[in-house]
């Protein structure tokens, strides 16, 4: 294997990139063709043969994803759930732990967790009396490893964190959190969103007890999907809050039996050409190397990172020694969405982050809304050049007129 990505290849297995720059890809990756074939080709089959005919003439397919997936984080097929995203994932699992939860029990949280999986810690804290304590950063943005130890104790009954979170490119050290919650048995709660497709996530290393993740972005899936993963051992401790007969086949007129495995999480129902989508976009990553992938997104995101620095006004937002490719800043006296209308007239997609999308994080540093330009692979430093030019080319304000609240 080449230690250099084609980039030739990739753009044209893109059909995306002919049609502007995308560099939104922590938001929505473009989805390469094997991808779109994959699904097209399902749906051509339900077109002929209906929804349980073609789900039967493709079944050896469709479990084949759970194989894909489970080698994409060293994991055991036994121990994927397919979801239709990882806000989905996330709370199954989470809600299988809450079902335990009692008055004093202790939830900690890293600062950077995201917005829906805070709402979730809060609904179950007010209902249970479950409190949710937020573990300090350490100096450079990352969750403090040491102020995690001195945290834990008996009443501790989840530790949750992202590995990149939302809003910026911070890198959580979390096989360190892993090391600290098998040491006291606190079950690990991992978001991988922005990890998975852009950066090698190996769960055993990470020390996740559980992980959720998405398809639609940085592994350049279809909108739509997602996994969980749950470690082997807390699979039989874990009773999901919500149940069908897929999850847990019925054993008589009045009596149920849960999987063992963790499809015990998933329902019936779903998207089978979604799934394929994810399956192909898996194995397109794992065909293409997680760590070539991960050389060429440094390459990338370190291009941009030192093309912000130097423009004036400029702010960037970005933590951590080693930040991944989602680059977030802010322009003096121009709103984060004034700023992406810009990209867009000139035909870039870049998103905005919003202080929702990490409000711990967002209030603890004061953050306004932030624009977040996250290129990718296939990327190349022309468009990364390009969209420079777009912010050199925009006006700043007068001095008088100030900018943002730091």
């Amino acid at each position: 294997m080449s230690a250099a990505l084609d980039l030739a290849r990739l753009r044209a297995e893109t059909p995306g990139t002919r049609h502007g720059i995308h560099l939104n890809n922590a938001g929505a990756a473009l989805m390469p063709e094997p991808v779109l074939d994959a699904m097209r080709g399902y749906l051509d089959l339900e077109a002929a043969h209906g929804g349980h005919g073609a789900a039967e003439r493709a079944a050896a397919r469709l479990e084949a994803v759970y194989d894909s997936v489970a080698r994409l984080i060293g994991a055991e097929p036994d121990e994927i759930a397919l979801t239709e995203s990882a806000t989905r994932a996330w709370q199954m699992a989470f809600h299988a732990l809450a079902r335990t939860f009692a008055p004093g029990d202790r939830i900690l949280v890293a600062r950077a967790e995201y917005g829906a999986n805070v709402v979730a810690l809060m609904q179950v804290a007010r209902h249970t009396g479950a409190c949710i304590e937020t573990v300090p950063s350490a100096g450079d943005g990352r969750l403090d490893l040491g102020a995690l130890e001195r945290m834990v104790d008996r009443r501790v009954r989840l530790i949750a964190a992202p590995t990149i979170p939302s809003n910026g490119g911070l890198v959580n050290p979390v096989a360190g959190i892993g090391r600290i919650a098998r040491a006291h048995g606190v079950p690990f709660l991992l978001d991988a969103c922005q990890a998975l497709g852009q950066r090698p996530v190996d769960v055993g290393e990470l020390g996740c007890d559980m992980l959720a993740a998405t398809g639609r972005k940085f592994l350049r899936g279809p909108r739509g999907t997602g996994f969980l993963y749950v470690r082997r051992p807390w699979l039989d401790r874990l009773e999901p809050a919500m149940l069908d007969h897929f999850g847990a086949p019925l054993t008589g007129a009045d009596g149920y039996a849960l999987r063992p495995d963790a499809r015990r999480f998933e329902t019936y129902e779903h998207s089978r050409a979604g799934r394929l989508g994810l399956g192909a976009a898996v194995d397109y990553a794992l065909g293409l190397g997680l760590d070539r992938i991960a050389r060429r997104c440094r390459v990338l995101s370190g291009q941009l990172r030192a093309g912000l620095a130097a423009l004036p006004g400029i702010r960037l937002h970005d933590l951590g020694p080693d930040p991944a490719s989602l680059v977030t800043c802010t322009l003096e006296g121009r709103s984060a969405e004034a700023v992406r209308a810009a990209f867009s007239t000139a035909g870039i997609a870049v998103g905005v982050s919003l202080p929702s999308a990490a409000p711990l994080d967002a209030q603890a540093r004061r953050l306004p809304p932030l624009v977040r330009i996250s290129p990718h692979y296939y990327n190349g430093e022309d468009e990364i050049a390009q969209a420079l030019s777009v912010l050199a080319r925009l006006p700043l304000p007068a001095p008088s007129r100030g900018g943002f609240a730091p």
